[in-house]
């Protein structure tokens, strides 16, 4: 059984209790997290008060369901119903707590998950690496110097070390993908409309809600959850398709845009992991140049046009210039790149991603599959220097491989493949046809058996290992 499921099972066969589990993550988080600094908010009594309850409800006879007593560490960009969603921003601190949960949270209590606390991330959720005003900076449990990615990168370092067993990410532009990958961990970023939303994010053509997992069988068990149609989600349908027997091709994808050669540390990574995963599905790599998967256009340049202006534009331009001062220095260059644009060019941005869909769709067909580094460097700091010199500012597109399938609502999966000289991990990027979700699972399971990688950080311990303790 997997590890989510093993120990729910023992649970709910009262080998262990809930309460047990709970405390055992709030241990670990006042004993590793100091360093990593990914838990910015809990909720410690009422989470054992809900651990009580549910063993109570077992002692009964009651099944909470599989994930029973999971205890659950969630994104602060969404909700948990009393606690204050701060988006990682001081403009936000003092807001009033949530009434409702967010539609993955829920969905994850609803199955027996007890939530623990909240995690940190780029405010606004506006970067690829993890750090703002409000909370400080989250260190990769890695490397902790390096950044964990974002902007769900508290999330990630959570559960690269250990911290607790569940931790949720959100996807608008590679906000799972990019710290799965630098985590060493499986994060998917689902078809479009394959998990309901609810509230719509502010990049409402983009965002969605993306499990990450240590292994293949749980990443299944959590997208067979959050799978599904939300109410006041146009665009939900839940629908996936079924796995194909074979791949019918493979496209090798350095860069989706040109941007210039790999890094050379990347490109050895990313060699190597190509070759290992054309083996595995019996196809030989068709290598494209970026011009030849995107002749006309930048879809990274229309992403940060369109994501820009749709943060202004769900905040209120009023808003937004009222409270520039409160905000990090990266987040107001990204809100001031989005004031500047006007109607007209951001409904050209939006008429142009149907183009890149449909380029995409022709390369990748109904069986094929796209590998690219989820990452196009090395890493970079945790509190996202620019240089040595100290210097801020917005991360160009030409760091990730991951802003293209949200624009054309393909599902990618970052699957960890190997370690680079610098102690961060390297993720293979896998894109398939739009529906080919459970596909996607499918290899990262074949993956998982023909190159297993470590399951926590160096130093660290998997949170299973609190099962062999506790039973």
């Amino acid at each position: 059984m997997t590890e989510l499921s093993a120990i729910a099972a023992a649970v709910r066969a009262g080998r262990i209790t809930a309460a047990d589990l709970v405390r055992e993550s709030l241990r670990r988080i006042d004993e590793l997290d100091p360093a990593i600094n990914s838990v910015v908010a809990r909720r410690d009594d009422l989470a054992i008060a809900e651990a009580n309850a549910m063993d109570a409800r077992i002692a009964r006879g009651e099944d909470p369901g599989p994930l029973s007593g999971m205890p659950l560490l969630v994104k602060d960009l969404e909700d948990v119903a009393g606690m204050v969603t701060t988006a990682g921003s001081v403009s936000l601190a003092n807001s009033s707590a949530a009434v409702r949960d967010s539609r993955t949270p829920e969905l994850l209590r609803a199955a027996g998950a007890i939530v623990v606390g909240k995690t940190n991330l780029p405010e606004f959720a506006s970067e690829g690496w993890t750090s703002n005003l409000l909370f400080g900076t989250t260190g990769n449990p890695w490397s902790l110097g390096w950044t964990p990615g974002g902007s769900s990168g508290g999330s990630a370092a959570a559960l690269a070390a250990g911290l607790a067993p569940l931790a949720t990410g959100t996807d608008g532009g590679g906000s799972v993908r990019i710290p799965a990958a630098f985590c060493g961990l499986l994060g998917l970023k689902a078809s479009r409309g394959v998990f309901g939303r609810r509230p719509i994010p502010d990049w409402m053509d983009f965002s969605a809600d993306g499990p990450f997992a240590t292994n293949a069988a749980d990443l299944r068990l959590l997208f067979n959850l959050m799978v599904g149609r939300a109410v006041g989600d146009p665009e939900s349908h839940g629908l996936v398709l079924n796995s194909p027997a074979k791949a019918s091709h493979l496209l090798l994808v350095e860069r989706t845009a040109d941007y210039g050669p790999l890094p050379a540390m990347v490109a050895e990574a990313f060699a190597l992991a190509v070759a290992k995963f054309a083996t595995l599905v019996g196809c030989d790599p068709r290598p494209l140049s970026p011009l030849q998967v995107i002749p006309e256009g930048n879809p990274d340049a229309d992403w940060f046009l369109i994501t820009s202006a749709e943060h202004v534009g769900a905040l209120g331009r009023e808003w937004v210039q009222a409270h520039r001062g409160e905000f990090h220095p990266v987040t107001a260059e990204f809100f001031d790149y989005g004031l500047k644009f006007g109607l007209d060019e951001y409904l050209a941005a939006r008429r142009r991603r149907f183009y890149y869909a449909e380029r995409l769709d022709e390369l990748i067909g109904g069986t094929g599959l796209m590998l690219s580094p989820t990452n196009v460097v090395e890493g970079f700091p945790a509190d996202g220097r620019l240089d040595d010199t100290g210097r801020v500012g917005l991360r160009g597109p030409e760091d990730y491989n991951t802003g293209i399938q949200n624009m054309t609502g393909h599902p990618a999966i970052s699957l960890p493949a190997g370690v680079l000289a610098n102690g961060v991990p390297f993720g293979l990027q896998v894109t398939a046809a739009r529906g080919q979700d459970t596909w996607l699972i499918d290899l990262a399971a074949a993956w998982e058996a023909a190159h297993p990688w470590p399951l926590v950080a160096p130093g660290y311990s998997q949170f299973a290992a609190a099962f062999d303790a506790l039973s």
